[in-house]
């Protein structure tokens, strides 16, 4: 189905990566260090869909907007800056962004801090979600589970009908969920086209949709006013539209994904790309000095110039309650 709109890839950037601290700081989250092959997830986000869109936004925030300057200005990418002024959630995030499209462009959403592989059967899933988009559906892409893992929502579906949205689960629930075959992996990648979502938006959260909207229009060369942003409610995408829509449809996806949100996740990345472990595999992240494990098996040490961390690799998710911590007593290590 052949139709005028561009199609516009929607980079999202607002996270701070808590769980990757030390590496992951305020001035250089997670998706701006330069640690894989040479290149950020940023930019790795940018050039995995230049050939898919012609149009580029990205929805940043006034703490790191420079630092995606640098990289679109790196990769001579041309784009609409949106910056947020206050960190309000994903539905206003994604409102924006909507809001400075055309109605009938199709956007596609990614965040800006996944590693994907399997580039073929990547472009399939977009192409095939542009499709929907164009029918007039809300796309989300599910991830074909590899491993039971607790550190990602799930998209329960038949075919490409979405049956329930499922939070994070533990351990158990994670097993039940692979057993049946029918659960997915939350991407937190969508397609839809600008006015079927707003008009969702509207539908079910009209006080997101007019702040989000008065805010829009009352911005100036893409910085968003503090005052008015403070007013719209920080809810996700997921409440507000994707979990009460009848016009959702779920792309499953064979590409290789990770959201890389925690030390996990990094380490096995990490392996598949050669990086070196000892024999009780452990590694060593950020640092090219020698360093010995003694009778430790799976663990991680990672170094940066004012606090490193060891922890064992199954404790990765627990990083978060260290950043925390470290942010109760406004600790000058985030910054």
């Amino acid at each position: 189905m052949e139709t005028n709109n561009s199609i516009i890839h929607v980079i999202l950037t607002g996270g701070v990566g808590s769980r990757l601290w030390p590496l992951s700081r305020k001035s250089q989250p997670k998706q701006y260090l330069e640690i894989f092959e040479n290149k950020s997830l940023f930019e790795m986000t940018v050039d995995r869909n230049s050939h898919l869109a012609n149009k580029v936004m990205v929805v940043g925030n006034v703490d790191n907007h420079h630092l995606s300057g640098k990289v679109m200005d790196k990769t001579k990418t041309s784009y609409v800056n949106i910056v947020e002024a206050t960190p309000r959630n994903t539905a206003a995030a994604i409102a924006f962004a909507a809001f400075a499209s055309d109605p009938s462009d199709i956007l596609i959403v990614t965040p800006s801090d996944h590693i994907i592989d399997k580039m073929e059967d990547y472009n399939k899933a977009i192409n095939e979600a542009v499709l929907k988009a164009q029918d007039g559906f809300i796309v989300t892409f599910g991830i074909i589970p590899t491993k039971p893992e607790t550190g990602y929502g799930y998209i329960e579906s038949k075919g490409d009908k979405v049956i329930s949205f499922r939070e994070k689960p533990n351990e158990t629930t994670a097993k039940e969920f692979i057993a049946k075959g029918n659960f997915l992996w939350n991407s937190g990648m969508f397609c839809f086209k600008a006015s079927v979502l707003l008009d969702e938006l509207k539908q079910f959260q009209p006080d997101v949709y007019e702040k989000s909207k008065a805010v829009w229009e009352s911005s100036k060369e893409g910085f968003l006013d503090l005052d008015l942003s403070l007013e719209i409610p920080s809810i996700s995408i997921d409440y507000a539209v994707m979990e009460r829509s009848k016009k959702i449809k779920v792309v499953p996806a064979a590409f290789s994904w990770s959201d890389l949100g925690s030390f996990e996740s990094v380490y096995d990345y990490l392996v598949s790309k050669k990086h070196p472990i000892d024999k009780n595999g452990n590694m060593v992240i950020g640092s090219g000095k020698h360093t010995t494990f003694l009778g430790l098996k799976n663990t991680i040490f990672v170094y940066t110039s004012t606090a490193n961390l060891i922890l064992q690799k199954e404790n990765s998710q627990d990083v978060k309650d260290i950043y925390s911590e470290l942010e109760k007593i406004n600790s000058d290590l985030l910054n």
